[in-house]
């Protein structure tokens, strides 16, 4: 298990490369916080959206709109 302490986007994207299982650099994502859990952060990648957990899991997800 990784444990993301801050939102530092090659930590993040060195992450996210294992979960997509190719490369992605740092300048290749938008990370925001996740204001709903404290150290989750939204992550965008192209066109995808994940949602990362304090724990260091990557998911799919992405923002919800009303």
């Amino acid at each position: 298990m990784d444990i993301i302490i801050a939102a530092e986007k090659p930590s993040i994207a060195k992450l996210l490369s294992q979960h997509v299982k190719r490369q992605v650099r740092p300048d290749q994502i938008e990370v925001s916080e996740n204001p709903d859990e404290t150290g989750s952060f939204y992550i965008g990648l192209d066109l995808d959206q994940y949602v990362l957990s304090p724990s260091g899991e990557i998911a799919p997800g992405g923002l919800e709109t009303s």
